[in-house]
């Protein structure tokens, strides 16, 4: 550049300018003169002095020195920086908009899960309670609908994303380059294959796990309602070891589920690699081959990133969402059990019900047995009369009152209450025309005044005073911290007698035509017993009452005496009816009072 430099430098300025002919670059025109002096300014540049190259770079002449002068187009900085914001800003609505969707629906979808399965079990016959325990039941209702409302929320936002990006970069590839295109599928298809194969696998292990865990709920449920009794047998150790068991199992199932599952992310890392690889080989030779460019190489190395990236998200996602079928195949398998048989054609209330209750060649079997629990059961009740059942235990005397009260459907026979046999009415209208005081209390956590009035609209304060004074329970609930009010909890120290007590306030407080009392007194002393008695006398006056009872001391009064044994009736009559026959009565009665003395 100096030696040309010199040269320029000596040639007239005329001669110069004929020697360089005006050009353009960018739309600028380089004019002669200009061309020799920026030949002339070059010359002059010592390339080891960075101060004489700034210095002399200033010098050129302005046509040139505007092609090679640093500059900044803002405008479109500008227009590009607010794209971007705009692309953020809307990626960001879009993540918003798909996190409340996904948890709206998630919420939902749970919500109308609790609520089929809570309207389910009002629908499901009695019997099926007495094959499954209510700890697994509940299970469905918490754990299983949960992890299903879980994984909606975590996984399918996840999947779908995953879902669009691999469709995506798969357009992108095909469009690139097929070839190409088609060695980074076949790459992939091997993880699709490992991927679904495992999950074929590792879906029982799944079922497995909730089975397990139902099993487990059920049993702790089990030890916590019976926690007094295994302290008192000291069975402690046993109860350990059971639960030990059951814990292993679900170890065993969850660790095998999980097991398997865990082994898709790694598998799908390793395909996206291979994948890398084969694109690399077979992109290298098609470019040595003079097939395709360099540049398509690079950017197919792009996409197949962006091609194999989501497999380890769907892999991640299908995981969660294997847990969720198998939960959800635990909440549709109850959703599928029968159901009682639709009764909304058959009359729902009975009018002016006096009471009479005819038993006519009723037979029952329970689901499973070998032999019927109720044979030949015939009987006829006028109104107003006191019924009481007695008999040893498993005579079938409780199975009558189900029976009764349509808990059960017969196998043979008719119960009619005033001449219209049961089964002809809905379930509810021959419920609404008993109150039942069961051996077992059940109580909820509310108030004592909730407690009392349960389901029974419209009681006044009266009446609720009333009741309690009859069954000598005024006095405790004075003693209370907020009376009526007070909220029956743990903290509340409810005797069983005293719940003993509320429960037989409350069927009086309900006050139905007609009354079943199984061991209403059981879990009383003598001295309430015979407080309680008196109420109950007054309670059953002019109404229908069957009563079943193993004290027979408490049943003397009763208007008729049914004697059942293995699923007959052996003996009928009143109390010295029975006596002075000298059978099986008797010899029952005279064993407890033999036995008292």
């Amino acid at each position: 550049m100096k030696t040309a430099g010199k040269f320029v430098r000596a040639l007239p300025d005329a001669s110069a300018k004929v020697i360089f002919t005006p050009f353009k670059v960018k739309g600028t025109t380089i004019s002669s003169s200009d061309q020799v002096k920026m030949i002339k300014v070059m010359s002059k540049i010592d390339m080891h002095d960075t101060d004489s190259v700034m210095d002399q770079l200033d010098k050129l002449p302005a046509s040139v020195y505007g092609l090679i002068k640093p500059s900044v187009n803002f405008a479109k900085v500008g227009s590009i920086a607010r794209f971007i914001v705009i692309l953020y800003a809307a990626s960001f609505v879009m993540q918003a908009i798909q996190g409340w969707s996904l948890a709206s629906v998630a919420q939902r979808l749970s919500k109308k899960m609790r609520t089929d399965v809570d309207e389910k079990i009002n629908r499901l016959p009695m019997a099926w309670y007495n094959g499954h325990s209510t700890g697994d039941v509940m299970s469905v209702v918490t754990n299983d609908v949960d992890l299903i409302g879980q994984s909606m929320n975590q996984s399918l936002g996840t999947f779908v994303q995953a879902v669009v990006l691999f469709i995506g970069s798969f357009i992108m590839m095909l469009i690139t380059d097929v070839r190409m295109t088609l060695a980074a599928v076949a790459a992939c298809l091997i993880g699709f294959v490992l991927m679904f194969t495992i999950m074929r696998h590792s879906q029982k292990y799944f079922i497995k796990q909730q089975q397990d865990l139902g099993a487990l709920d059920g049993y702790i449920e089990e030890n916590y309602a019976g926690h007094t009794v295994i302290k008192a047998y000291n069975g402690e150790a046993k109860a350990e070891s059971e639960f030990d068991t059951l814990n292993k199992s679900l170890r065993r199932s969850g660790f095998r589920a999980q097991c398997l599952s865990g082994l898709m992310q790694p598998i799908m890392a390793f395909i996206g690699n291979f994948g890398y690889v084969v694109v690399c080989i077979v992109g290298g030779v098609l470019a040595i081959n003079g097939d395709i460019e360099f540049g398509v190489i690079v950017s197919f190395m792009l996409y197949v990133r962006y091609f194999t990236q989501p497999l380890g998200q769907i892999a991640q996602a299908m995981q969660m969402l294997q847990s969720a079928a198998a939960a959800g195949e635990r909440v549709f398998r109850f959703l599928d059990e029968t159901e009682m048989p639709d009764e909304s054609a058959k009359p729902a209330v009975i009018e002016d019900v006096k009471g009479t209750v005819d038993f006519d060649h009723v037979r029952f079997r329970y689901d499973g047995a070998d032999e019927d629990v109720i044979h030949d059961f015939s009987a006829h009740v006028k109104p107003g009369q006191k019924i009481a059942i007695v008999g040893p235990t498993g005579a079938g005397k409780t199975t009558m009152v189900n029976l009764l009260m349509r808990f059960y459907d017969l196998d043979g026979g008719e119960i009619r209450i005033d001449g219209e046999p049961t089964q002809n009415l809905k379930r509810e209208a021959v419920h609404a025309q008993f109150c039942m005081v069961l051996q077992d209390t059940w109580l909820f956590e509310g108030t004592v005044r909730e407690n009392l009035v349960y389901n029974t609209p419209d009681v006044s304060q009266d009446k609720i005073d009333a009741a309690c004074r009859a069954v000598g329970l005024d006095h405790f609930v004075r003693s209370l911290p907020q009376g009526y009010d007070t909220v029956l909890d743990d903290k509340t120290g409810l005797s069983q007698g005293q719940r003993q007590q509320l429960t037989i306030a409350r069927a009086m407080i309900a006050d139905k035509p007609m009354l079943i009392l199984d061991e209403a007194t059981s879990s009383v002393d003598t001295r309430t017993e015979l407080k309680i008695q008196n109420a109950m006398d007054m309670l059953m006056s002019d109404r229908t009452s069957f009563v079943i009872a193993h004290r027979l001391s408490t049943i003397r009064d009763a208007d008729l005496i049914l004697v059942m044994n293995h699923g007959d009736i052996i003996e009928s009559g009143t109390h010295d009816e029975l006596l002075a026959q000298g059978g099986f009565y008797a010899n029952l009665y005279n064993s407890q009072f033999e036995s008292a003395s």
